[in-house]
């Protein structure tokens, strides 16, 4: 399990939708709330080393069930030969506190969610270090997940299935291709032996940038 020393509280207050520097009020809530929800939350990964297999109908990933389709992923993984299947979660115990602060303070709530939001992507940062620490890949990608561009969020469920996510890390999906605990990311890293062609990556190759509300205010969700 990962320990965060610190969430990024500037982080957090972008996730909020603040652009500069938070208010007095901002930052009092930020202070008080991210130490209370590095004490609650229990992040945990699972990663497995898959070969990458070009085919006809898309990209096959070792036991993953499901073909990989979109150019999106094709592109991404081009000149990989094995990829690394990720899946973080923080717990359900971060979605307890969300639920919780919402019932007393909806700006506390908003808060603790976007210090979460924050957090799990530091813990994708660190799982990312600890796994390349122990396995060879001279060149690796960024991380690519189900939803982005035009790789299909169903391929949530045979990620996990392939990882056994929910009885390692107790993450599971819904019908609707949803995580639960919802603050998890599932991802994949291709890895080759030779220097990769950077993707594309950005707001213009994401399903949901019509609807995003980092998008309308001319930000992205992440800065990498």
């Amino acid at each position: 399990m990962i320990k965060l020393n610190c969430i990024s509280k500037a982080e957090a207050a972008r996730y909020m939708g603040i652009k500069g520097e938070p208010d007095s009020s901002i930052t009092e809530i930020l202070d008080r709330l991210e130490p209370l929800v590095r004490e609650k939350i229990m992040p945990k990964y699972v990663y497995r080393e898959t070969p990458v297999e070009l085919t006809a109908e898309g990209i096959r990933l070792g036991d993953v069930t499901s073909v990989l389709t979109g150019e999106a992923i094709k592109k991404h993984l081009k000149g990989c030969n094995k990829a690394v299947i990720l899946a973080v979660t923080l717990s359900a115990e971060a979605d307890k506190l969300i639920r919780r602060t919402a019932v007393t303070d909806m700006a506390e709530s908003l808060a603790a969610d976007c210090l979460c939001s924050a957090a799990v992507e530091q813990v994708c940062d660190l799982a990312e270090e600890e796994i390349f620490s122990q396995i060879k890949a001279p060149y690796r990608t960024w991380r690519f997940s189900p939803g982005y561009g035009d790789l299909p969020l169903t391929l949530q469920k045979d990620l996990l299935l392939a990882l056994n996510a929910q009885r390692r890390i107790g993450l599971t999906v819904t019908e609707n291709s949803l995580l639960i605990p919802s603050k998890s990311v599932t991802a994949i890293i291709g890895i080759s032996d030779e220097p990769v062609e950077k993707s594309g990556k950005g707001c213009a190759y994401c399903k949901l940038r019509e609807s995003c509300a980092f998008s309308r205010t001319g930000e992205a969700c992440t800065r990498k």
